[in-house]
């Protein structure tokens, strides 16, 4: 006899919803614990050089008046990646190769821009009418530091850079983001579909058309019918798998609340 035939059909309902319950709370748990993942990406544009030409002549760039070989001007993006919400994120940004100059910073859809942080503040701060030092003047041409005081998930900062590069080379601008439970990581800039980055919606795009397309071998003989639909879909793949991967965000955006 089977054993389950011994046990009442109610108890065998609450035994597998418990489980049920179980596996969803430890799911639930498991998304909504997950490491923070802050992403970033620098673009750097060139805006001058001054070359010494023997046929076009000389080229000079200045600055507030002040002569500089190389200007470029950086834009940094830093996204919050992850599920979860944070408050009081210090980013740091450095460089070992440039002079940081003048700078733009935003919140990306808001009217907001990012302040320095007491640290950062009181590293270059001077009575009235004294000049910054040396030290001081190195610090603020190498590195900026700001306090976030909510990073939501999905949320964005912009941080723009004129900078002067030391060598002919592009500069190198690094950020730092101080924040208990949050790695960090560099991404190569990438075209967008929808808002989701191209690749990734190919990739989706590529599993949704291999599924389609069983279903329509199982449902049409004809090669021509499948060849086609196929052929058709191949051209927009990325719009659909753009798609799925927002409606995805959604629903795990819905499961961490």
């Amino acid at each position: 006899m089977n054993i389950l035939q011994t046990i009442p059909q109610e108890y065998i309902s609450a035994i597998a919803g418990g489980i049920g319950g179980v596996v969803t709370a430890w799911f639930t748990q498991r998304v909504l614990n997950k490491r923070g993942m802050f992403t970033y990406f620098v673009n750097h544009q060139r805006v001058g050089m001054s070359t010494e030409d023997a046929i076009f002549g000389t080229v000079a760039v200045t600055w507030n008046g002040n002569p500089v070989s190389n200007l470029y001007l950086s834009t940094i993006e830093l996204k919050n990646e992850s599920m979860n919400d944070y408050e009081n994120v210090v980013v740091r940004a450095y460089t070992d190769d440039t002079r940081l100059l003048t700078e733009q910073s935003q919140i990306i859809d808001t009217p907001n821009i990012l302040q320095w942080s007491e640290g950062y503040k009181k590293e270059l701060h001077v009575e009235a009418g004294v000049p910054l030092s040396d030290i001081q003047w190195a610090i603020y041409q190498g590195q900026r530091e700001y306090i976030v005081p909510i990073m939501n998930r999905g949320q964005a900062i912009r941080l723009t850079y004129l900078n002067s590069s030391k060598s002919v080379d592009s500069p190198r601008i690094w950020l730092v983001v101080t924040q208990k439970g949050v790695k960090l990581k560099f991404r190569v800039p990438q075209n967008h579909i929808i808002g989701v980055p191209q690749a990734q919606a190919a990739l989706s795009g590529v599993l949704i058309g291999v599924v389609a397309l069983i279903a329509l071998v199982w449902q049409f003989s004809d090669p021509w019918v499948v060849g086609i639909v196929s052929l058709t879909y191949g051209l927009i793949a990325q719009v659909p798998g753009a798609y799925a991967i927002k409606l995805m965000r959604r629903f795990r955006e819905a499961i961490g609340g």
